[in-house]
């Protein structure tokens, strides 16, 4: 059984990680707000985005002028990741949920003998990957220095994934991210940005527009914004759900703290009572032998 001087040292110990996880849940707080409104800001434009998109590429496609980004390159041998998580950790499950779900597909196109090739954002995801998936490493994007994602760092992600497609690299490119929708709850989400894949609200109707110059044209110059934009959406989520996920991990960690505490303190004043008990019974022995 520790002594005394052990249990409050422990006790010390631990109030000071308290302290440390309460602020850090804080900061989190205060980020998570910018970064949800950053992400719910962008989902309109995004939707809008893929809504005229769709309606362009259902026009196109079958179209022999089609733009090779909508149709592709005739084969899907060779798959691209782009796995995108967090640069720290201290967020709970979320840098992991989103390494295992890119584990998942990668392992079944090896399975189905398909060539996987990984471009990693994020030092987390490289390092949750690296051990298994090492040999497939093609790039990595550093945003240590970032203090805010902006579309900017998407434009710079997306050449390196064009010029990757353009030089016949790639057949297939995937990115994934953590879809945010609160605090608690962040979807690990894989999304196929090459081919385009796009769709289209069947539900509503489309309406009808005279597209000049035409529709293969106009996709050609739009194509690689929508990589990027894709590529930005999934970047602003991302921030969203690294912070909820540290804020919730963080509150967890800062309670549980606070449980060892009373804890430790309960078994230090009965390791300090039995002191005082065994001192007493000594004095009054040694009272008696005299």
């Amino acid at each position: 059984m520790p002594n005394l001087k052990d249990l409050k040292n422990r006790i010390a110990s631990v109030k000071s990680t308290r302290k440390i996880t309460k602020a850090m849940q804080l900061v989190a707080a205060a980020k998570l707000r910018r970064a949800q409104d950053a992400a719910e800001a962008s989902r309109p434009y995004t939707e809008r985005f893929n809504a005229v998109m769709a309606g362009l590429a259902s026009g196109a496609a079958g179209s022999p002028s089609a733009p090779k980004l909508l149709s592709g390159t005739g084969s899907d041998n060779v798959h691209l990741l782009v796995v995108m998580t967090a640069e720290r950790g201290l967020c709970g499950g979320f840098n992991g949920n989103i390494a295992k779900l890119a584990k998942t597909h990668a392992a079944k196109l090896l399975a189905a003998g398909k060539t996987v090739k990984i471009v990693t954002v994020g030092k987390k995801g490289r390092d949750a990957m690296k051990r298994d998936l090492g040999d497939h490493f093609v790039g990595h994007v550093d945003l240590t220095e970032v203090k805010r994602v902006g579309y900017v760092d998407a434009q710079n992600i997306a050449k390196d994934v064009l010029a990757r497609f353009d030089g016949g690299e790639f057949d297939v490119a995937t990115i994934f991210f953590a879809r945010f929708e609160n605090v608690v709850t962040q979807h690990p989400t894989a999304l196929q940005v090459i081919p385009a894949q796009f769709e289209a609200d069947e539900s509503a109707e489309a309406p009808l527009y005279d597209y000049e110059p035409s529709e293969e044209e106009i996709l050609a110059d739009l194509l690689p914004r929508g990589v990027a934009t894709q590529i930005f959406a999934a970047l602003l989520e991302n921030a969203a759900s690294e912070q909820g996920a540290r804020m919730s991990a963080m509150d967890n960690a800062t309670r549980n703290a606070g449980e060892m505490i009373d804890d430790l303190t309960i078994v230090y004043n009965r390791s300090r009572q039995a002191v005082i008990t065994n001192e007493l019974i000594e004095i009054i022995s040694g009272a008696e032998a005299l």
